[in-house]
């Protein structure tokens, strides 16, 4: 009968060894989880970002006016007979 106890406790022993210490244990598990909640996160971040650059370029597909908008603000491009005025303020003075 002390044997079988001996031998219940070492083999319970060894389990509580790989649970906790081992491979594939709790502490790994939560790491995962860790990792897992970032990576979920910054997926996030990217899918935002994904449906902002799928509409600007739905709007870049349909029409002329987002082209010119872009072109306007971006490059600095004005229509040919259109009159362009830069407004500078006084830095300085107050």
């Amino acid at each position: 009968m002390r044997i079988l106890v001996l031998i219940l406790l070492i083999i319970c022993g060894a389990l509580q060894y790989r649970l906790w210490l081992g491979q594939h244990s709790v502490k790994e598990y939560l790491q995962h989880k860790e990792e897992l909640k970032t990576h979920q996160a910054s997926n996030l971040e990217l899918e935002k970002r994904n449906k902002m650059l799928q509409a600007d370029v739905a709007d870049l597909q349909q029409g002329l006016d987002s082209i010119e908008e872009r072109a306007r603000n971006e490059l600095g491009l004005i229509k040919q007979d259109e009159v362009f005025f830069r407004l500078i303020t006084a830095q300085g003075k107050k």
